[in-house]
């Protein structure tokens, strides 16, 4: 009985490479017969007005994940046209609708650095602030898209004070600083709970330093004077209750600190820090 590998043997390399040059060649003949066979679409440049018209019954219809291509498609054909600048916003506008908010961030960014000085800019920041906006999670997670959307609302209020986005922006700047606030808010509390005293004062004293204007500093103020009882600290939380007192006479966290420092309170003096407040 011959081995295995004996036949192997017995043949010879040139009848092995004759063999392999014959495979390659019937593949090689296959493969162009197969691109002969297959139709190329031709390129076929057209108006840009037509491109544009059609990008915008797509969008009209709800597919923006298309209108947003057809968009790219005008700017593509036609780079140095009018149509193009218009169709870079509205494929952003686009992808935006389609929730494409990475997409939609990153051509708004590059329309503001190709046409800085163009009539839509304000409106450009203003859509990238809702991108970030319409991202922001509850104050339970991560909050990076509630300090971008901070950012960029800023930037917007700053640069174009007197656009017509610039009122809407400056309201959801409040909320979103109400947002950030309602973040502290909840470290604090749980460091108040965990019996973390002095980590739960910095984290209140961040909102009230730093988001003096939400709704969330009374409270602040509270939990401040709670954690300053709890250390035995009863001086500095009878100055948290009575600046409380002072900016917040009616609402329920000040009676409540009034009652934890039993009615006694200490108003601030010009050199206390807590003067600030009053």
């Amino acid at each position: 009985m011959n081995h295995p590998y004996e036949n192997a043997r017995n043949w010879s390399f040139p009848n092995r490479l004759r063999q392999t040059v014959l495979a390659f060649s019937a593949l090689f003949l296959v493969t162009a017969c197969a691109f002969e066979d297959a139709v190329v679409p031709e390129y076929v440049e057209r108006p840009v007005d037509e491109i544009y018209n059609e990008a915008l019954n797509v969008l009209q219809e709800g597919d923006f994940e298309l209108a947003a291509t057809m968009f790219d498609e005008v700017e593509r054909q036609h780079p140095y046209s009018n149509w193009a600048t218009k169709a870079q916003l509205m494929s952003a506008y686009s992808y935006y609708q389609d929730d494409s908010y990475d997409s939609a961030i990153v051509a708004l960014d590059r329309f503001i650095q190709l046409h800085p000085s163009n009539a839509d800019v304000p409106y450009a920041y203003y859509l990238k602030a809702l991108c970030y906006y319409e991202q922001i999670s509850d104050v339970t997670r991560d909050q990076k898209m509630t300090e971008l959307a901070l950012q960029t609302l800023g930037e917007l209020t700053k640069r174009f004070p007197t656009s017509k986005y610039a009122k809407d922006a400056k309201l959801k700047l409040d909320l979103t600083n109400d947002h950030l606030a309602g973040k502290e808010m909840e470290i604090g509390r749980y460091y108040l709970t965990q019996g973390h005293h002095l980590a739960a004062i910095n984290r209140f004293k961040s909102v009230i330093d730093k988001y003096q204007s939400t709704t969330h500093v009374p409270e602040a103020l509270h939990r401040l004077a709670e954690s300053y009882v709890a250390l035995g600290i009863q001086m500095e939380a009878q100055k948290v209750a009575a600046v409380l007192g002072h900016n917040f006479p009616g609402s329920q966290w000040y009676l409540d600190a009034y009652a934890l420092v039993e009615g006694k309170l200490i108003v601030p003096t010009k050199d206390d820090p807590w003067y600030k407040l009053w």
